[in-house]
C-alpha cells in the first residue's frame, strides 16, 4: 500500500552516492525532509529535476530542509551523475527498489518507467506532501513552496 499525506514514514537503509550506508532514522523525523523520486541518472528530465533541486538547494537547506534523491541506478551512475552536475544533495541508490516499493510510487507511462514523486516529510516523520508527475519539472518549485508555506 502507498504511503499517503499523513502516513508515518518507516525507517529504511540504503547506499548513498558516496558508497556509505544511508539510515534513514538519523534523519527523518529530526527536520524536514524533501524526497525526490527519478526514473534515472543523466535523462533529460531528470536532470532537469535534480538541478532545480541543486539551484535552489540553499533555500531549502535556509529552511532547515535536507534533500535526497532515490532512483534504481547504482552508485557508479550516481557518482557521475552527482559529479557531472554538481548534486549538492545526497543521492541514494535503490537499484532492487526497495524504497521505491515502501513509499508506493507508481510506474509512470504504460508502466514502462520508473515513476516520479516528492515527498516533503516532517520533523514529525509524517509526510506532509506529495507531488507526483512524470514531468521532471514543477517538482523542485512545488517542494520549495509547501516548506516557505509551513517554516
Amino acid at each position: 500500500m502507498a504511503l499517503q499525506k499523513g502516513s508515518l514514514v518507516p525507517n529504511f537503509t540504503a547506499t548513498d552516492s558516496q558508497g556509505e550506508q544511508f539510515d534513514s532514522a538519523l534523519v527523518f523525523g529530526k527536520q524536514w525532509v524533501v524526497l525526490f523520486f527519478y526514473p534515472k541518472d543523466d535523462t533529460p528530465g531528470c536532470t532537469t529535476q535534480a538541478c532545480a533541486f541543486r539551484d535552489r538547494y540553499q533555500d531549502f537547506t535556509d529552511l532547515g530542509a535536507v534533500v535526497i534523491g532515490v532512483s534504481s541506478d547504482g552508485v557508479a551512475s550516481h557518482v557521475r551523475f552527482q559529479s557531472k552536475y554538481k548534486l549538492p544533495f545526497t543521492l541514494l541508490a535503490d537499484s532492487q527498489k526497495k524504497i521505491r516499493t515502501l513509499f508506493g510510487v507508481p510506474k509512470d507511462l504504460m508502466g514502462l518507467v520508473d515513476g516520479r514523486a516528492t515527498y516533503v516529510i516532517g520533523p514529525d516523520q509524517k509526510i506532509h506532501y506529495i507531488f507526483d508527475s512524470i514531468r521532471g519539472s514543477g517538482h523542485m518549485e512545488r517542494a520549495l513552496a509547501f516548506l516557505k508555506s509551513k517554516v
